[in-house]
């Protein structure tokens, strides 16, 4: 069986752009690629590698199926995706096949700004390409305008106010990308609910099961076939909570169901719902209900 080469890795903008025959970036630290204008394709067979940059990808047009959890979707939208620095890219053999564009930025570009503080808030860039971002038409014009916008910036003489030109308009994108995210959410409640409803009767089935430990975010999230990062703002959006509270508000149920219907000891209790020690489920439970274990099962007595 023949192995599987190793990923190459490209520390530089502009090495990624000499690969797959682009136009070296006016700015050693972002370039964007208008596939309307090129067609890239790689000079040697690289199909998997890493990037040690920000990508974002803007698709105008969009065809194909989106999977989410168990299911799959059709979409006729454009959409949008984001990749994190050092994460492992596929490449596509669709490169000539959509109107877009792709935006790559180094985390040197925005560190001294506000927006190098604030970028792990975005969380779109821990989701997984299958939870891209979906634009409406409206939407697809705005955001087309906001890449225009840097692709004319970055055609402009580098001077003393393009890196801050630059930065600005790249936040606007984010908080943009983040406002039709929420709509996303919103607009697709039956699928999240829906989502939500398997989250919970895994939880179920994990409280059940007695073993393993508490559930976390990462299990749920493997179990859901979705990002950690997407399972929380997808809830936030809908309840308001992060995925660790849903988890810890279901913990809790349980152990009122138990502490009200049986003689466990808090002890015996606390190990069975998959505590290492009972101190941290007394402190827990004592968190979420104001009350320790041993009071709230004397309420019912």
């Amino acid at each position: 069986m023949k192995a599987t080469p190793p990923p190459v890795i490209y520390k530089s903008i502009s090495e990624l752009m000499r690969e797959i025959n682009m136009p070296e970036p006016l700015h050693p630290l972002v370039a964007l690629v208008n596939y309307d204008k090129h067609k890239g394709s790689p000079k040697n067979a690289v199909h998997n590698f890493l990037i040690n940059f920000y990508k974002v990808t803007f698709k105008k047009d969009f065809r194909g199926q989106v999977k989410y959890g168990q299911d799959y979707y059709d979409f006729e939208e454009g959409g949008l995706a984001f990749l994190a620095p050092n994460q492992l890219i596929t490449m596509s053999n669709d490169q000539n096949c959509y109107q877009g564009y792709n935006l790559f930025f180094h985390a040197d570009l925005i560190r001294n700004y506000q927006l190098g503080k604030n970028i792990h808030q975005y969380g779109f860039f821990s989701y997984a390409v299958n939870e891209a971002l979906f634009l409406s038409e409206k939407e697809k014009k705005i955001i087309a305008g906001l890449f225009e916008n840097i692709a004319a910036e970055l055609d402009n003489n580098i001077d003393a106010f393009s890196q801050d030109v630059l930065v600005s308009q790249i936040e606007l994108l984010l908080n943009y990308s983040n406002r039709f995210y929420n709509r996303q959410f919103l607009t697709r409640k039956a699928i999240h609910h829906d989502l939500i409803s398997q989250m919970d009767t895994y939880l179920s089935a994990r409280f059940a099961d007695q073993q393993g430990g508490i559930p976390t975010v990462l299990e749920a999230a493997k179990h859901l076939q979705v990002s950690p990062r997407y399972l929380t703002d997808m809830l936030k959006s809908l309840t308001g909570q992060s995925a660790q509270q849903h988890i810890h508000d279901r913990l809790i149920e349980e152990a009122k169901v138990v502490l009200s219907t049986t003689r466990l000891t808090i002890a015996e209790i606390a190990y069975q719902l998959g505590f290492e020690h009972p101190q941290s489920f007394n402190k827990l439970f004592k968190r979420y209900t104001n009350l320790s274990p041993t009071v709230f099962r004397k309420s019912f007595n």
